[in-house]
Parts: C-alpha cells; structure tokens; sequence
C-alpha cells in the first residue's frame, strides 16, 4: 500500500486547501493518507542569521522528514495576494536549506483553490515553475475556482471540473 501525505499550504483552521488536499488523496486508490496541518509545524521566520546562530529546527527537519517517507504528496496551496501564503512559504524556506532538492523526485498532485474565480492559478503557475527545480515531480495540476460554489462534502460539484479533477487523480496513480 502506498502511502500518501496531503496537506494544504495554509495555516487556516478551515482550510479549504486542505480540505481540497484530503478529500483528493482519499480518492487515491490503494493508498494510506496522511493529512498534514501547518499548524502542527510552527516554525520561526526564515532568516540566514537565524539558522547560523541556532541551526536549522527540529520541527521543519521532522516536516522534511515525512516528506520524504512518502510514495506521493498531495498539495494545494493557498494564495495571498498572489503568491504563497506565508506559512507555506516559511516551510519551503526552511526545507530547502536542509535539501535543496526537498521533493525528492516524489510524485506530486499540486492544486489550488480560491473563494474567487481563478481559483489560484496565479500561485500553481508559481509552484509548476519553481518546484521542479527542487525535486519537485509534478504529475498533474488542478485548479478548483469558487470553492465554496463548486465543492461540498461530496466532493466536486461541477461536471466538468470533477471529470478534470478525476483525469488527475488517475495520471498521480499510474505514476505511484
């Protein structure tokens, strides 16, 4: 059985992120999921001075760690004002001074969604340049605007977004 961590690139108790992050790695098929909370992962602000007066956290080493273990990631980031929020952006930060190749070639599904209508796409183009260039194997991508219009506990409201959502989900499994 493989295993899977999810997780959404937010720090919002009621991420939908990480709602859409959870319900997409349960759709894997033969896959233990691991659903991962930044809240669980506190970290102090990346800072060079930082890291050469105290080193480098246990926390983000135990973060990085999980990572690593996994057969694939599941990963939909959230978007503040046009890029990463900030405690996905921190988290990055500290992994990649640990692994500057923190992906680990592992396969990926990266997602985005948004309360608007372009459901993230600003912060996805971001990570689909930038994550390769870290280990990052990105598989499939997935958009989900208007997150509370196209997704309930059910899954993905719109035909068209679901059938898109499932193409996905099928590309991450044959990869795993």
């Amino acid at each position: 059985m493989k295993q899977i961590i999810a997780f959404g690139g937010s720090n919002s108790k009621a991420s939908i992120n990480k709602q859409l992050a959870a319900y997409t790695a349960g759709r894997v098929t033969n896959a233990q999921v691991q659903v991962l909370d930044l809240n669980d992962f506190e970290l102090p602000l990346y800072g060079i001075d930082l890291e050469n007066e105290h080193g480098i956290p246990d926390t983000a080493k135990k973060f990085l760690k999980l990572i690593k273990s996994a057969d694939g990631i599941v990963l939909s980031l959230a978007e503040h004002n046009g890029a990463y929020a900030s405690v996905f952006k921190n988290i990055f930060d500290w992994m990649s001074r640990i692994d500057n190749k923190f992906w680990s070639n592992t396969p990926m599904i990266l997602m985005a969604t948004s309360p608007g209508g372009r459901g993230g796409a600003t912060v996805l183009g971001i990570a689909k340049g930038s994550f390769p260039h870290l280990g990052g194997n990105i598989i499939a991508d997935f958009s989900l605007p208007s997150f509370y219009d196209n997704f309930s506990e059910k899954g993905v409201k719109d035909e068209q977004l679901s059938k898109n959502l499932n193409e996905a989900i099928s590309m991450f499994e044959n990869a795993l």
